[in-house]
Order: structure tokens, then sequence, then C-alpha cells
């Protein structure tokens, strides 16, 4: 098996990182917020002897370029769109997480001719209200978005330090979490930190990201594209229960409990994803 590398390419002017492994058809693995390619790092060695892995790291995450952009959803989405146009990807199986999913799932489908499959992991849709979201949960986004939530997410690091290691059932170690804090050594570093968790569709907004998600949500139900969704208990966004009325609508869809998990299920799971997904894979 190949070693996974780390290479940059450029992408609309900016330096974007990836971690690549293996050869063979394409599987691109998305994180979100947070996060990075090092979300992955335990995963891809599953895979990487059956495909040609590629991981990026989102513009201003990562090992990526910080870019003077706002950092919006649709500026990540560009970003994204032009790096898969930079390396020429086609037939690919993508492989989701948090917002990885959002600009993935709304890539694919505008791309649907380019995907061979779907890979999804506590993916973002849009949440009807603020009571679906449970009290405790719309207390914390609330206050993000709220005259204080820069301070939180900015100043004080508060997705990095207290939201990343509480959406792990086990206790990330010192060497992980300052693998984490790396791309965000300080206050100028972390706007994709903070735009993200304020940019998350509740309620009808924020509007374009709302439509976003309400039309990758319709197209899921749609398309025949084969899909395989990984899901913990209780899980964050995706519950067993919501799993199972999903894999209920969709078309050729596979699903499998991961087991006790919240919403980073990569650092509780990373053995049993990966061989779920090359378990998958011959299928696709």
């Amino acid at each position: 098996m190949t070693s996974p590398q780390t290479k940059h390419i450029e992408v609309l002017g900016a330096q974007m990182a990836y971690v690549e492994a293996g050869e063979g058809p394409v599987v691109l693995f998305q994180h979100g917020n947070p996060t990075s390619s090092y979300l992955w790092r335990n995963i891809i060695p599953h895979v990487a002897p059956h495909a040609r892995c590629i991981a990026p790291d989102l513009i201003g995450m990562g090992a990526s370029d910080k870019p003077d952009i706002a950092y919006s959803v649709e500026d990540q989405a560009r970003y994204f769109e032009a790096f898969i146009e930079a390396l020429d990807l086609r037939d690919v199986v993508l492989v989701l997480h948090d917002w990885g999913s959002a600009l993935g799932l709304d890539w694919a489908r505008r791309h649907e001719d380019r995907i061979r499959g779907l890979v999804l992991m506590e993916f973002i849709y849009p949440i009807p209200t603020w009571l679906d979201i449970g009290p405790q949960a719309a207390e914390v986004f609330r206050g993000f978005r709220s005259d204080a939530g820069r301070e939180l997410l900015i100043d004080q690091n508060l997705f990095i330090e207290q939201i990343l290691p509480g959406g792990v059932v086990r206790s990330l170690s010192e060497e992980e979490m300052e693998a984490y804090r790396a791309p965000f050594r300080d206050a100028a570093s972390r706007e994709p930190v903070y735009r993200f968790p304020n940019s998350l569709p509740i309620a009808g907004e924020p509007i374009d990201v709302w439509a976003m998600a309400e039309a990758y949500c319709a197209w899921l139900v749609e398309t025949e594209a084969p899909k395989l969704l990984l899901y913990a208990d209780p899980g964050s966004f995706i519950s067993p229960a919501r799993a199972t009325r999903l894999q209920a609508q969709w078309k050729n869809c596979s699903s499998a409990l991961l087991g006790p998990g919240r919403h980073f299920v990569q650092e509780d799971h990373a053995d049993l994803i990966g061989s779920k997904i090359a378990e998958w894979l011959p299928t696709v």
C-alpha cells in the first residue's frame, strides 16, 4: 500500500493541501468543521489498498492557505469545486461528514454524472425549527449567533477546545488535540470555524444555505446513486431513528450502526468505518 502523502495544488490563487494514498477508483474524503484531513488518518489505510484516496483540507483549514475571504459556505463551495476541477476527478465516491457533506452533496447534485457513490456520516440537513435541535444545542448555537459569538469562537476557540472533544465518546489525546489546534493557533486564523456554525440551516436561515440543503436533500431521495449511511448511537445530527427513516426513503442505500458515538464518529470508530467502506466499494 502506498503511504499517505501530503500534497498541494493551486486553487483559485491559493494552495490547497490534501492527503493522497493508493491507486484505482477515486474516493474523496471531505471533512467539516473544525477538523481537517487528519480526521481520516485511521480510515484511509483500510480503503487505500482498493482505491485512490484523496482527503483535502478545506480552504482556511488544515494545511491549506488562509486567503483573505469571508469563508462563507458559498466561498467554501467555490474552492471545493475548483479543487475537484484542478485534479480533474471523475467517477468519484464521496465520503462526507459534517460541512463536508453540505459541500459534497451540493456538488454531487450538480454533477451527478461524475459520482459513483456516496458515504455519509453525521451530514447536515435543514433543521425545521429551533425546537428540533433540543434545548441544549439550541442554547449553544444561539450563543454562536449572538453578539458574543465571535468571542466564543474566535477569542476562546470554543469549537476546538470544547465542541470537538465533546463530540467524541473517548478522550482525545493531547497529541490529537494539538493536531486539531495547529491550524488555528491565533484568532485571525479562526474565521472558518466561526462562519460554519453561524451558517447551520435552522428555521429557514441563512436562506442561501437553507436552499442548498433543501435541494440536495430532495436530490438524495431521487438519485439512484449507491449510498452507504454510517451512524452512531445516539449520534448528533443523525440518530439511529433518523438513519432508519432515511434508509427507507433513499434508493440503493445500505446502512450500518457503528456503536456508541456522537458527532465525530471517525474518532471513535475509525477501523469499523474503514472496513465498512472497503467492503461496500466493490458493490458500486
